[in-house]
């Protein structure tokens, strides 16, 4: 056998490929969505125009052209399932659109696809094999047909298709097939220019377009190849698809096998699982059954007992009433005289009538009627019970990034998986990069957490921490989460929040009631400061510093800048010269003069570096510049703007006098420079225009709970 013949598919095994998604049954006549989905011509024409006669013939041997074929009888589909269809794949929702003011012209504009019929013709023929297709020109007796002229749209035998097609004539010329009952075109007309055959391939609407729609039409500015190269390049990537797939028949063999064989462990497996669980409830039942058992028959146990004191107690009493001769008895020894003799006998009457006496004093019941002590409360074991649940493997956490910080204490945060069932606690593993001794040390492990976050303590400064977590549910433990890495600061955590009682206009910024935000509102107030700047002239930044300073060692702030802010000034100010500062308006280095533009320019950052006490990084409109004096970036202005990080980080060196300004994120330093520390070094912030800055809550909350 043939290389290519081995490569064969039967055509019973493609009959799902030839089923008409809307009607559900072999494709007559398809047509070809702009989403490359074919449709029935008759099932497009029914949805579209369920009113129009449908003109178009069939095919003679198919199935729908019979009035009462079974295709006849089923019910016309809702057009919204079309709709689906064609929007499921379509590249350009633009070019087809099923309204009901244009359904003829969507209908006129779609090909037929006869590739497609022809494989259902051919799958037809299979079919019904048994059946031949019969000459159209044969006298009885007709003969069986050999060949099928696609010019003619007949069958013929041998003899009948020598005489219509005679030699030295033109029907000669015509194109003949094996037998058929399917007679296409022999080539594809163009839709918008009818007289006009389609030749080239339109790579963006992925459709057949002729000559006229490239050169004016509406695929003019499309990429459009000419048939013959996408004829070679689509069949060449085809042939190799369909090859690899047919080499790849054992691995998909194997992999079918191997999915078959889980079929049948997931089918035991899960009848396993069945028979256990049942088993435990069972047990369960079991084990309620008998303690229902013992505490009713403690119940009865203890009703039977006094209802049998109080039985004795009522004939008891009940003899007191029968025994009523005793008075009368009394009575009678009473009359009598003669002493010896009443003594004689009134001593055991006396004793007697004495009893009767001190019982009805005394009354008391003999068993109480109240069976409180034998209430039972099964509101905790109903819990239990409703919380029941399989003990499987918990699934892993997922360290959640966004919200983790780490300072000299790691917030970490995490989340479950969306369908996890409650677990009982978690673990926050975390061991610290560096030497081998100390990686060799092991992992350290948190105390059981409740929630979904913990602070981890005593991390040391600059260092590298790897973070897991996993999660416990009776006693199972899940599988780690991914590990994450992150760098603590540089410098212990130096906590403030901000000053309101130094430098600041209460005019044009914002303080948040816990001072840790500060905003700046770009209002009339700066409109009207805009009026009275002369040429040459900046409108000044507002200032604002920490509440705390710092006058020795390393400290570590960060904050989040506002993304649309516009120019913020951010770094450090010595107390030297701040009163200086603040309370001199006419001095040209006061705020009310600042000469920083914003604009970044070397003669500003000269004349900034001079005039101020401030040593300040700008940031604004979603960047961070980095001032040219760096050496790092000296000469070169696209190295100079970044994006502006999520956080910021300062680090003040005090007995180095160096800044350190960093990506709180990455912990990369971002810039660096000496700083004059002649003085308390304050955290400073300069706004202009809308912006604001937000303290992180480890740098606030030290403060706070000092309020």
């Amino acid at each position: 056998m043939s290389r290519r013949s081995s490569l064969l598919v039967p055509m019973k095994s493609i009959e799902r490929e030839l089923i008409c998604p809307i009607c559900e049954e072999l494709f007559t006549q398809p047509l070809v969505l702009p989403c490359q989905h074919s449709v029935c011509h008759r099932c497009v024409r029914e949805l579209l125009m369920p009113n129009h006669d449908d003109s178009l013939s069939t095919d003679a041997g198919s199935e729908s052209s019979n009035p009462g074929s079974p295709r006849a009888r089923v019910p016309s589909p809702s057009t919204e399932k079309l709709e689906r269809l064609v929007r499921s794949g379509n590249p350009r929702p633009d070019t087809v659109h099923i309204t009901h003011h244009s359904n003829r012209g969507v209908v006129s504009m779609l090909f037929r696809n006869f590739t497609l019929e022809s494989i259902v013709e051919r799958y037809r023929q299979a079919a019904r094999a048994a059946v031949a297709i019969m000459c159209n020109a044969c006298k009885p007796p007709v003969q069986e047909a050999t060949k099928s002229c696609m010019d003619c749209k007949a069958s013929f035998c041998n003899e009948c298709f020598k005489m219509n097609h005679p030699w030295g004539t033109p029907r000669a010329q015509h194109e003949y097939v094996g037998p058929t009952t399917n007679f296409r075109p022999k080539v594809l007309m163009c839709h918008e220019h009818e007289m006009e055959k389609v030749n080239m391939y339109c790579e963006v609407c992925r459709r057949p377009v002729c000559h006229l729609c490239k050169l004016g039409g509406s695929h003019a500015n499309h990429r459009v190849t000419s048939m013959s190269s996408a004829y070679k390049i689509l069949k060449e990537k085809l042939s190799k698809s369909i090859h690899y797939l047919i080499s790849k028949e054992d691995q998909v063999r194997t992999q079918i096998s191997e999915l078959e064989e889980m079929m049948r462990h997931t089918e035991e497996n899960g009848q396993l699982a069945e028979r256990r669980a049942s088993e435990h409830f069972e047990r369960l039942l079991e084990t309620l059954q008998e303690r229902r058992t013992e505490m009713l028959r403690s119940i009865e146990q203890s009703r039977s007992l006094r209802v049998e004191r109080l039985r004795a107690q009522v004939e008891e009493y009940q003899g007191m009433l029968e025994n009523s001769g005793l008075v009368g008895y009394a009575q009678e020894v009473l009359k009598e005289t003669d002493q010896s003799c009443f003594v004689q006998t009134a001593k055991l009457l006396h004793v007697r009538i004495q009893k009767a006496t001190e019982s009805l004093k005394m009354f008391q019941p003999a068993a109480t009627q109240s069976f409180e002590e034998f209430v039972l409360d099964t509101s905790k074991e109903e819990l239990l019970l409703k919380e029941l649940s399989f003990s499987g493997v918990p699934a892993p956490p997922v360290i959640d990034l966004s919200r983790c910080r780490v300072y000299n204490e790691g917030l970490i945060h995490w989340r479950l998986s969306e369908d996890t069932l409650p677990t009982d606690h978690h673990i926050v593993e975390f061991r610290k990069l560096g030497s081998e001794e100390e990686q060799e040390s092991g992992w350290s492990a948190s105390e059981p957490v409740f929630g979904c976050s913990t602070v981890l303590s005593d991390l040391s400064a600059d260092s590298s921490y790897t973070f897991r977590v996993k999660s416990c549910r009776n006693r199972v433990y899940s599988p780690s989460s991914p590990e994450v890495t992150l760098h603590t600061p540089p410098a212990p955590v130096f906590g403030f929040l901000f000053n309101e009682k130094c430098g600041f206009s209460a005019e044009r910024l914002q303080l948040s009631k816990r001072r840790d935000s500060v905003e700046s509102v770009a209002g009339m107030s700066l409109l009207l400061a805009a009026e009275r700047v002369q040429t040459g002239s900046y409108i000044c930044l507002d200032y604002i510093i920490g509440d705390t300073g710092i006058s020795h060692g390393r400290h570590y702030w960060a904050f989040r800048v506002q993304p649309d802010s516009y120019m913020i000034k951010v770094g450090v100010a010595s107390d030297s010269k701040l009163t200086e500062w603040f309370h001199n308006p006419r001095d040209t280095s006061s705020p009310r003069y600042d000469h920083d533009s914003g604009h970044d320019s070397g003669s500003e950052d000269a004349c900034f570096e001079v005039s101020q006490p401030f040593t300040l990084l700008t940031v604004g409109m979603g960047r961070l510049f980095i001032p040219k004096a760096s050496a790092s970036a000296a000469g070169d202005h696209s190295s100079r703007v970044l994006p502006m990080p999520q956080r910021i980080g300062v680090c003040l060196d005090y007995d180095a006098a160096r800044v350190f300004f960093y990506d709180a994120d990455t912990m990369r330093c971002v810039y660096e420079r000496p700083v004059d520390c002649s003085g308390t070094m304050f955290p400073a912030f300069g706004l202009l225009g809308g912006g604001a800055v937000h303290l992180e809550e480890f740098i606030t909350a030290k403060r706070l709970s000092y309020l």
